[in-house]
């Protein structure tokens, strides 16, 4: 599944119904609309990204994830509207609201029961031109996703023009980042898609249960709530920290400099190895004792010392924090963050490079447990994220396998921040790159020539088994297991 804005979606045009949920719209009081006090507080993810949500001109707006999804049609409302509240009453993070008083900065919720939901369905003018459903569905969802209100997420059904050929229609999603990760996105099409033809055609959904993210909220803070400035994972960060001067990496070329004005970034995504060239890959990382997470990486570092001349890779890597059964079909913002750094100036061989990034994920993978925002205020510290690289192997979430056929893809909002984000996925079709990164010369060149060094030195380990280093990432020799030194831990 690819991972891009709203704008790389081929959008039809149609008749557009949005599909927002609501509490007692009609009540006087939140008791009496269904909401419940609830002491249970939130991530400290979820904290931390509704203090600066307030402490932003922006207030939240425009960081929503979401999906895009065909199902057969013609739709039948009354059966959709009861698969989305089916859905809601599925997770209860959708039931709840977290704010913070802005005058004392307190932290409260509120939780709605099962059953208490009810969903508003707003029909629209049927839109003749595709720029208009597009128009229409950026503004909904940048303008009422915000984490700051309640609902912080909506759905809209996109039914074709009577004189389209196709039948199919189209469902969008989009939610507040606060309340989803990327893994939730890709959960959303199987859910609603099995949800909708149980409502319809009485199909079982036979869905797994699902956790609450409410309640791995109040287990995340109960485990972090001491953390000592001896912690693994606060002396890990405080070296990475030290070793950038204070800062999180960055992209390891030129971007530009921000603009005075700020201007949506720009974007990518492409495929570079189909499903059977993504498992040849696999296996040329396997044969060094490694796996094809740790290939990657090691690209990456190649691909960047070839570049810049700079044999020091550095990144941060999201890691899912789903460690109980419960937890793997919850929506949340279930994901920690890695730190890796590593140097390949004295790599004898492209396999040592992957027993290096391995090493590194292996000894670091641990301190993602523990939140970034709880490890920053132990070091009495900020810095914020310039360069992320995520990886995620979906290829075993429900339904995959349908995905190319529903037309669905993972969508994320616009960016107006100066930096490079890179999410990579190995999907049933292959592997995918997205990217998105500030709108100037630099960037844009530069991010490209990155990707396209990445797809030619993946593409010469799948053709040959083997990559032989330039002279400023190391010593010309081939990839194969005799020559990558000590084997590392997998990870």
């Amino acid at each position: 599944m690819e991972f891009t804005e709203l704008a790389d979606y081929a959008i039809p045009a149609g008749t557009i119904t949005e599909w927002i949920p609501s509490v007692g719209p009609h009540a006087t009081t939140p008791v009496l609309a269904g909401w419940q006090p609830d002491n249970r507080p939130t991530s400290y993810v979820h904290e931390a990204h509704l203090r600066s949500s307030l402490a932003s001109p922006r207030r939240g707006r425009e960081s929503w994830l979401g999906a895009a999804f065909e199902i057969d049609g013609p739709l039948d409302k009354p059966a959709f509207r009861r698969a989305v509240l089916a859905w809601i009453d599925r997770h209860e993070s959708m039931r709840s609201h977290a704010s913070i008083d802005e005058d004392s900065g307190a932290l409260s919720r509120v939780t709605a029961a099962e059953g208490a939901i009810d969903v508003w369905q707003v029909e629209q003018e049927r839109c003749v031109q595709s720029s208009e459903v597009y128009e229409h569905l950026q503004y909904l969802f940048d303008e009422f996703t915000s984490p700051l209100a309640w609902p912080a997420y909506a759905f809209v059904t996109l039914e074709p023009l009577a004189e389209e050929a196709s039948n199919r229609v189209t469902v969008f999603f989009a939610a507040d980042h606060s309340i989803i990760d990327g893994l939730s996105t890709v959960l959303v099409a199987h859910e609603i898609t099995a949800l909708y033809a149980e409502a319809k055609d009485q199909v079982p959904a036979g869905l797994f249960e699902a956790g609450s993210y409410l309640d791995f909220g109040v287990s995340e803070r109960r485990v972090h709530e001491e953390l000592e400035n001896t912690h693994d994972a606060v002396l890990a960060w405080k070296h990475f920290l030290d070793e950038g001067n204070g800062e999180l990496p960055a992209f390891p070329l030129e971007i530009g400099r921000p603009g005075g004005v700020h201007a949506p970034q720009s974007g990518l995504s492409a495929w570079i190895l189909d499903a059977e060239r993504a498992d040849a890959f696999s296996v040329a990382c396997r044969k060094t004792g490694n796996r094809l997470f740790s290939g990657l990486l090691a690209a990456l570092a190649v691909a960047g010392a070839e570049l810049s001349g700079d044999t020091r890779f550095r990144t941060i890597t999201p890691v899912h924090t789903r460690d109980q059964p419960h937890w793997v079909s919850s929506l949340g913002w279930f994901v920690g963050l890695c730190p890796l750094s590593f140097d390949i100036a004295d790599a004898e061989a492209f396999g040592s490079i992957v027993a290096q990034a391995t090493e590194q994920v292996t000894a670091t993978k641990p301190v993602a447990r523990v939140p970034l925002d709880r490890v920053f205020r132990a070091l009495d510290a900020s810095a914020k994220p310039r360069f992320v690289v995520s990886f995620m192997d979906v290829r075993f979430a429900p339904m995959a396998e349908n995905w190319h056929d529903w037309n669905a893809r993972a969508l994320r909002s616009r960016q107006y921040d100066h930096d490079v984000y890179i999410w990579i996925n190995r999907t049933p079709r292959g592997i995918n790159i997205s990217a998105r990164y500030p709108n100037t010369e630099e960037a844009t060149s530069n991010v490209h020539q990155y990707v396209g060094a990445l797809r030619r030195i993946v593409d010469e380990v799948v053709d040959t088994g083997s990559y032989a280093l330039s002279g400023r990432a190391g010593r010309e020799r081939n990839l194969d297991a005799s020559s990558t030194g000590p084997i590392a831990t997998n990870q």
